[in-house]
């Protein structure tokens, strides 16, 4: 059988765009979190948005963008959406003092809220018969953060941080506060409350994934199932270190794609949690930087298709493929087929930047309804996008090339 490339479609203008006059959502809408629901037709989508916050500006500053989740729905297929930018779905506390980033988690303790500046690019996945969504977070807003990117860059990651954080108490919390690092959060998702837009009670705090006085960590979710690892059912997760050296294997690689497992939600941020380096960069597309997109999806018994991204630099920007994982038996998964083309990138004028000078075409979800895999993503960080694709034909072709990227013998 020939097995041809598959014919990704994209929607010809932006899904959802920034709306004017809407604080919260003025600047960007992007990187946004897709689910079909189980009794009907209809798509939900949490999409991240910001705008300039003058209600917290400091004299002589630019103003904070904190960020946040907005809530959308489609009942054609994703092909339009009806974003309800009325009010945001989750909001960042925006807290200052430090008797105040408290939060109450799923178990009903005080716990310190990991969330209090930013909410970002949201996943969601099931789990254990429930859903669940994990989003990226910092503890304080950054000013317009794209500037860092610009020429001479702009660096406003800590113009929000308290006075009070240098001079702050010992451990992880205090130096998360610090350095301003972003941490996964894990909320449980009430998709009934979430579509009654009782948004208040439709997220549950439960727990950090990535612990943030390691390092910088982000595209961070868990595989659907737990996996048999060191002779324990395990959590599973996919994260993207900024800084490798703490795990194992990163002294002398980049960013890369690193699983952790534990056997409780918690211990996934804890130093107990076992560590294994999935895959770096090999192509010259991803020299920069690679990280998993979204959940993974099952292709076949013990076989999971990855979606990932690549960067080269900020010029050529942000790129997305594929590779399939296999479960090993009482061990962490393994990579045995990786495309080694880009097979997703920015190409129409709306998915081009603007103010954000890297080019990127970032897929944050990615859903099977019938034959079709439906994608969201982010545009240029500023707009989101919806792709199709024939699911069987995208999972035939990355089989066609080995771990490497290699075209496999025979095919």
């Amino acid at each position: 059988m020939i097995v041809m490339k598959p014919n990704f479609r994209y929607s010809p203008e932006p899904a959802l765009a920034p709306a004017e006059g809407c604080d919260w959502a003025s600047k960007m809408v992007l990187n946004p979190a897709i689910i079909q629901d189980p009794e009907s037709d209809t798509l939900h989508m949490l999409f991240r948005a910001t705008g300039p916050w003058p209600q917290k500006q400091k004299e002589d500053t630019l103003p904070p963008y904190p960020i946040f989740l907005g809530y959308a729905t489609s009942e054609d297929g994703g092909a339009s959406w009806d974003a309800d930018f009325s009010r945001p779905a989750l909001a960042p506390a925006l807290n200052s003092r430090d008797e105040d980033i408290w939060v109450v988690d799923y178990k009903g303790r005080k716990v310190r809220d990991y969330a209090n500046g930013c909410i970002e690019d949201p996943r969601i996945f099931p789990m254990e018969g429930e859903l669940y969504v994990s989003v990226a977070c910092r503890m304080f807003p950054p000013g317009p953060y794209w500037m860092a990117d610009q020429d001479p860059p702009v660096n406003t990651r800590y113009n929000y941080v308290p006075d009070w954080v240098e001079q702050g108490g010992e451990g992880p919390f205090y130096e998360v506060c610090r350095t301003n690092n972003t941490v996964t959060v894990l909320y449980k998702l009430n998709l009934d409350k979430l579509k009654q837009r009782r948004y208040e009670e439709a997220f549950t705090y439960v727990c950090p994934l990535s612990a943030g006085h390691v390092s910088d960590n982000r595209d961070v979710f868990l595989f659907p199932e737990k996996m048999r690892i060191d002779g324990k059912e395990q959590y599973v997760a996919l994260h993207r270190p900024m800084n490798p050296k703490p795990f194992p294997g990163g002294d002398n690689i980049g960013p890369s794609i690193y699983m952790a497992a534990s056997e409780t939600l918690e211990g996934l941020a804890e130093p107990q949690a076992a560590h294994q380096l999935l895959a770096t960069s090999i192509f010259d597309w991803e020299e920069d930087r690679i990280g998993a997109s979204w959940p993974p999806l099952r292709v076949a018994d013990r076989e999971w298709l990855v979606s990932y991204h690549g960067k080269k630099d900020i010029y050529f920007g942000y790129t997305q493929s594929f590779m399939i994982v296999r479960e090993r038996e009482n061990d962490f998964p393994e990579v045995i087929h990786r495309c080694p083309e880009r097979l997703m990138y920015a190409q129409q004028e709306w998915e081009l930047p603007t103010d954000y000078p890297t080019p990127c075409l970032f897929t944050t979800a990615g859903i099977v309804v019938g034959d079709e895999l439906i994608m969201s993503y982010g545009a240029a960080d500023q707009k989101v996008g919806i792709s199709w694709v024939d699911f069987a034909e995208l999972v035939a072709y990355v089989r066609l090339f080995d771990a490497q990227g290699r075209k496999e013998t025979g095919i």
